[in-house]
């Protein structure tokens, strides 16, 4: 559930837990991972060489010397452990994950900073935000705007609303529906706000379809449809996923830029391979 924004949204608006999602989810992701490998060995793999000295000289390194505080490190695998045991007890606390995500940063901020000095600590709070992503945070915050302001002239519901008029109500077809909607979607206009128009959609069509004989169960592969096209879909293009700017901020300015296109060029195909893969997945397990 904490391994997408699009996930966190879905299973805060449904019944759905930490476990669940591991459950339904885990399997196909594994799946879709170790496939995944098999083109990019045919990509990439004959330029994935080293040197005999470039492998020596990485084999010196120093795993330990890169571990700078050790006493920052325990604290932080602590207060990671406890997020991540708040996220699967989630439901039980009645806490929502934003809100458990929130605490574990402030609790770290506070065991750091607790033993310093005001002065001293202030440079520390200071230093901590000059390493948050800001140009991504600030993207995002223009992108949304963009996707709220599309969504609220009624653009992203026209589109849901005729995806699902093409499936004339048939359960199965909705399900893929869904699913290679949200993929294509999420690619195109980021995977968060086409998740959040789509939530109350689905909340909508949910008591029909049981009212029609599908079992909970079975009526709950929409959600992992949305879960599974909006998150492989966002692999699609750079946009697609807050991840993936990220990683394109961190290798720019390591020297090794890559624009919309290069990426889209190898990253779309990929994203329609793990999209077929989560097609056949959903088919023989809840269709």
């Amino acid at each position: 559930m904490i391994g997408d924004p699009p996930n966190i949204m879905i299973g805060s608006a449904t019944s759905l837990t930490f476990n669940d999602f591991i459950i339904h989810l885990a399997p196909v992701v594994l799946v879709a991972f170790c496939v995944t490998f098999i083109p990019l060995w045919f990509i990439f793999g004959k330029s994935m060489s080293a040197t005999p000295e470039a492998r020596a000289r990485i084999m010196t390194f120093n795993e330990y010397e890169a571990i700078r505080d050790v006493a920052l490190l325990k604290r932080c695998l602590l207060v990671f452990g406890l997020v991540i045991a708040g996220f699967i007890l989630a439901h039980a606390l009645h806490m929502e994950p934003a809100t458990i995500a929130l605490g574990g940063a402030a609790l770290l901020l506070l065991l750091v900073t607790f033993t310093l000095d005001t002065e001293r600590a202030g440079h520390k709070v200071h230093e901590f935000f000059g390493q948050v992503e800001w140009i991504t945070i600030f993207f995002f915050v223009g992108l949304f705007i963009i996707v709220t302001g599309v969504e609220h002239a009624g653009l992203l519901q026209i589109l849901a609303d005729w995806t699902m008029s093409l499936t004339a109500g048939n359960f199965s077809v909705t399900t893929l529906a869904i699913l290679w909607v949200s993929a294509i979607l999420s690619a195109i206009v980021d995977n968060i706000p086409f998740v959040a128009t789509m939530i109350p959609m689905i909340k909508s069509m949910l008591p029909a379809f049981q009212q029609a004989g599908i079992p909970v169960e079975q009526a709950e592969s929409l959600w992992w449809a949305l879960a599974l096209g909006a998150c492989l879909g966002g692999n699609g293009t750079l946009i697609g996923a807050s991840a993936n700017l990220i990683v394109a901020g961190i290798a720019e300015r390591n020297g090794v830029p890559f624009r919309f296109l290069t990426f889209m060029k190898v990253a779309f195909p990929l994203m329609l391979l793990q999209i077929v893969i989560s097609t056949f997945y959903i088919w023989m397990r809840y269709l």
